[in-house]
């Protein structure tokens, strides 16, 4: 990775220099099912964001089989509607929120140009089409471990520093491990 000054520099070196290794697609937390991150107490859901002290970014993947801070996961995602229809789609995993669920932000293939409630991250293993993909930035999952479905792959150093500094100017999270 390229030394960067300002900013971006002092992120990328709060989370070391850890290489971003990619997590196999096959790589399971659970059983599958249609009910996991779906229902009950292992729900993915919307949450408002926190609170400023209340969530650190952080950069922590590890293919372990638990959603970790850096990895983009596969879990059941509710649609804006809230009226218990959603999709098994990709979400980031930012930092965790407790002993049994991570805060995460979605992934969408669709464009959002221009948007500024959504970051562009560009293409990676984690479609399996190599489609770009797209941050939503605007809204904050809450992601059980047990609700997860699949780790896709662990988001590279650089790109999720630029992730992490867009939410850090956005809600003033602080950043690092």
């Amino acid at each position: 990775m390229m030394a960067r000054r300002g900013i971006l520099g002092r992120v990328a070196r709060l989370f070391g220099r850890r290489g971003a290794a990619s997590i196999p697609s096959t790589a399971v937390h659970a059983p599958s099912g249609a009910e996991l991150g779906r229902t009950g107490a292992t729900v993915t859901a919307a949450v408002a964001p926190p609170a400023r002290d209340d969530l650190q970014i952080s950069y922590a993947p590890h293919p372990d089989g638990d959603p970790d801070a850096g990895e983009i996961v596969w879990t059941w995602v509710p649609y804006a509607e809230n009226d218990g229809r959603g999709k098994d789609r990709p979400v980031l995993v930012i930092g965790r929120q407790s002993a049994d669920r991570v805060y995460a932000v979605r992934l969408t293939s669709r464009s959002h140009d221009g948007d500024r409630d959504f970051f562009a991250l560009g293409s990676g293993p984690w479609d399996a089409q190599g489609r770009p993909s797209w941050v939503d930035i605007e809204q904050v999952y809450s992601v059980h471990v047990d609700g997860m479905r699949r780790e896709a792959s662990a988001l590279d150093l650089e790109r999720f520093v630029r992730v992490a500094d867009a939410l850090h100017r956005r809600y003033g999270w602080a950043v690092g491990n």
